[in-house]
């Protein structure tokens, strides 16, 4: 799980555009968003998450909320193509980066594509997903949708904004996950207001690039899934014919969200697109225990002792932190704000080290609240992804100050260990799918 990024923003004109870089690959590459988006909520879902964190493996990726939705300013007039390609060589000359391969998602691919012909200087590669050049029907364009069909879209989507909209279309496979629902219906909300949202589809029913197609002249790979409900895949077929040596790939679904289904598909043949190569490094899935501890109260505290202060307490934290990591033979895998992550192949030594860790920080005046999850994991060199570290991390946000708080899990394979537990009851885990009964730990 990657200690999340920071969002920050930069200047486009008059107007706030947000950014966030993970990784520090070789290589830049530029997520250009489709419809709306939103930064920091995207992490919350954990394929969402997992998809993010495997483009960063091998990059230095870079995102950002087109003007008007997500994070970014949101503007009185419908932007257009051209202020959008100076949004992103905005974001690029804020991270410093001179040369970029270039991902469109969706209706980011339109924009993409005109970046890549206007400067090729600053494109490295271009990358299209679910993308197309034309979004209306035409009489040369027969998978375009018709006026009657966008409106109808339209009205569907202002009058059930707020809900799940769109997701038998967005992402058919997830028409029977509940937390997905509940992140996609919240994504959206985030994203964009109803009229925003209406603003970013009418935009994106206006354009055609196929005139620009021809004149891009960078490496380019479009990905598309052969069943996509939002954009036909003759949409993505037709790109790749007429941009000049462009490389083709038809993935396997019907999921038009690249972050829903198979995302290590999309992942690799990025991957090798770009370096050459799929990576070595295959992710291998464990069992393992995860130990969650973050600080109570760091903010105040960080106020009331100062930068200096709080920063020599913090050290402290660490130190005794992994002390016990070392005692009780825990692997530290992340820190991420003003805690830690950390893997053990038991879940009786995670508790006994929660407990010492619990003690050895209250010589510091400080108290942690801590999580105790046991599952299946990935695991590809010192980075550890998956359900189970999600879960380790909500069940830490559960617990109460100095408590450690375990999943019945945990609490059934620790049985005859001696360990004993308090029934802290049945709790809903944000992002995580159905309910968790949780256990308190008593004494060990």
């Amino acid at each position: 799980m990657a200690t999340r990024p920071e969002t920050k923003y930069t200047k486009s004109g008059d107007v706030h555009i947000a950014y966030q870089v993970t990784g520090n690959g070789p290589l830049d590459l530029v997520w250009v968003p489709g419809f709306v988006s939103h930064l920091e909520y995207q992490w919350e879902y954990p394929d969402s998450a997992r998809s993010l964190e495997r483009l960063a493996s091998f990059s230095r990726l870079i995102r950002f909320d087109k003007r008007g939705t997500g994070l970014s300013d949101r503007d009185s007039a419908v932007p257009t193509l051209e202020q959008r390609m100076d949004d992103v060589r905005a974001v690029m000359d804020a991270v410093g980066s001179k040369r970029a391969a270039l991902l469109g998602i969706s209706e980011g691919g339109a924009m993409s594509c005109l970046f890549a012909a206007t400067y090729p200087e600053r494109t490295s590669a271009l990358i299209l997903y679910g993308s197309f050049a034309r979004r209306a029907w035409a009489p040369d364009y027969p998978y375009g949708r018709t006026e009657a069909e966008f409106a109808e879209g339209l009205a569907r989507m202002e009058r059930d904004w707020g809900k799940p909209v769109g997701m038998e279309y967005w992402a058919p496979g997830a028409a029977q996950d509940e937390a997905f629902k509940h992140w996609w219906a919240n994504y959206l909300r985030l994203g964009a207001s109803p009229g925003a949202a209406m603003t970013v589809s009418t935009l994106a029913y206006a354009i055609d690039v196929r005139p620009v197609l021809a004149a891009i002249r960078v490496p380019t790979l479009v990905l598309h899934r052969s069943g996509d409900r939002i954009a036909p895949v003759e949409m993505g077929r037709h790109m790749a014919e007429h941009i000049p040596g462009a490389r083709m790939v038809e993935l396997p679904g019907a999921d038009h969200l690249p972050w829903f289904g198979d995302v290590d598909s999309i992942a690799n043949e990025i991957e090798e697109f770009l370096t050459g190569a799929r990576s070595n490094a295959q992710s291998d899935r464990v069992l393992a225990t995860v130990l969650f501890t973050d600080v109570v109260g760091s903010t105040e505290r960080a106020v009331a002792l100062g930068d200096r202060g709080w920063r020599d307490r913090l050290d402290g934290f660490y130190a005794v932190v992994r002390r016990e990591l070392n005692r009780f033979r825990g692997r530290e895998v992340d820190t991420a704000g003003d805690g830690l992550f950390s893997s053990f192949d038991g879940p009786a030594r995670a508790i006994r080290c929660a407990g010492a860790i619990n003690t050895g920080v209250r010589s510091l005046g400080i108290e942690v609240r801590t999580g105790v999850h046991t599952g299946e994991c990935e695991v590809m060199g010192e980075r550890m992804s998956g359900i189970a570290v999600h879960v380790g991390a909500r069940v830490a946000a559960q617990a109460a100050p100095s408590e450690v708080l375990v999943s019945g899990t945990v609490r059934d394979l620790v049985a005859g260990s001696g360990i004993r537990f308090e029934d802290r009851g049945i709790r809903t885990l944000k992002g995580v799918p159905g309910e968790w009964r949780l256990f308190a730990v008593a004494g060990t």
